[in-house]
């Protein structure tokens, strides 16, 4: 790549950053613009590992991801048209505006609950930074955040996390409590990459001795 082209990308990116900051900016569901610059940088850190990888389309990829998501977004078909015509504007190619939608229309937790979609690299590796920030300390902090938004319940020991989800029950929502066992414990083992699956080891294992801790005193056995 060229200096002149680096140049380009690099503006692009910074445009692209502030586009997504002015989207995100009235977000209190946690996918506020916090959480996006987590994902690239955590992207950022997976990219290290993959050289293979287009790190243009990763991190634009990563700043967008959440900008046509229904979470987010009231009007999904309008967000979609929105953003395909700013990334035009941006002189983005047909092929990149294609990867791109390819990753950030397939990658959800909910897209891939009936089947799973087939991600290039590129679409693994955002994927992987996205459902990193759903782990550790941050993922507690944000599944709180985001139950309180949508007034979901704590937590209620008479009321069993579901055995199956899919793309319907899945917006239905439940327990804080039992988003845990429904999602986030079972992300460990749906990474694509081999440093996301290390990375996702420890905030697993924190996510764990949460739960553990929380119910106990939940039933005051602590």
């Amino acid at each position: 790549m060229n200096n002149k082209t680096n140049k380009h990308k690099q503006g692009v990116i910074q445009a692209i950053q502030a586009f997504v900051k002015q989207k995100l900016a009235n977000d209190f569901s946690g996918h506020d613009m916090a959480h996006i610059e987590r994902v690239v940088r955590l992207a950022e850190q997976i990219l290290k590992h993959e050289p293979k990888a287009n790190g243009f389309i990763v991190i634009v990829s990563a700043y967008l991801h959440d900008v046509i998501d229904e979470k987010v977004v009231a009007d999904v078909n309008q967000a979609v048209m929105e953003l395909r015509d700013y990334l035009i504007l941006q002189a983005l190619t047909d092929s990149e505006i294609k990867m791109i939608f390819d990753i950030i229309e397939n990658m959800s937790y909910r897209k891939n609950l009936n089947q799973k979609k087939t991600l290039s690299l590129e679409g693994q590796i955002v994927q992987d930074a996205d459902r990193l920030d759903a782990l550790g300390a941050i993922g507690i902090a944000r599944t709180f955040y985001y139950g309180g938004n949508k007034h979901h319940i704590m937590y209620d020991p008479d009321i069993s996390p579901r055995a199956a989800l899919n793309e319907d029950n899945y917006k239905q929502g439940n327990t804080v409590i039992n988003h845990f066992y429904e999602k986030l414990f079972l992300l460990k083992d749906k990474m694509n990459t081999p440093i996301a699956k290390k990375l996702a080891e420890q905030r697993h294992h924190f996510l764990v001795q949460f739960v553990n801790q929380f119910e106990k005193e939940w039933l005051g056995k602590d």
